[in-house]
């Protein structure tokens, strides 16, 4: 058996080499690379069908996402009319309740059985939502901020100005 010589580590070869070996992997020959690397014809016919299968398949996908996402919130839509329906449907089995008919005519059309009295008190706040003591009125003239003049003149002009104007409401 032959011995093969050990390995020269980078620190025993000799200065001159370690730069070459520098400037080599600087330079990179591409003429040399490219020549290296060539495409069959089979190469290019593949990457051909694969960049027309994206070219197809992209559109198709993104259509499926998106009525996927529409099937999902026409789903949540039907929940909520599941749930609207449930709600009413109990409701209207509450109506089926004389006693609870008559509460709510009592409630809130305010009927009364005949010969009954009903009190209605307007003042029934309570004392935390009563507005507090205003301060008193004075008896001296105060002057205002602005001249009321220049204001009327200024909102009949934006008024005669503008392009949109109301007609009268009917009160039907």
């Amino acid at each position: 058996m032959a011995k093969r010589p050990a390995p020269l580590s980078s620190a025993s070869r000799p200065a001159p080499a370690r730069e070459e070996t520098a400037a080599a992997r600087r330079r990179v020959d591409v003429r040399g690379w490219m020549a290296g690397s060539r495409l069959s014809g089979f190469t290019v016919i593949m990457l051909g069908l694969v960049v027309l299968a994206v070219f197809v398949l992209v559109p198709t996908i993104s259509t499926a996402v998106g009525q996927r996402q529409q099937i999902a919130a026409l789903r949540e839509s039907v929940q909520l009319t599941k749930d609207e329906v449930a709600d009413l449907q109990r409701q209207r089995e509450r109506y089926k309740d004389p006693a609870y008919i008559t509460a709510q005519a009592r409630e809130r059309l305010y009927y009364v059985k005949p010969g009954e009295v009903v009190y209605l008190v307007d003042d029934d706040l309570p004392t935390s939502d009563i507005p507090r003591e205003k301060a008193p009125v004075s008896d001296a003239v105060e002057a205002t901020d602005t001249d009321w003049m220049s204001q009327l003149v200024r909102s009949v002009a934006q008024a005669g100005l503008a392009r949109t104007a109301v007609g009268p409401q009917d009160s039907h």
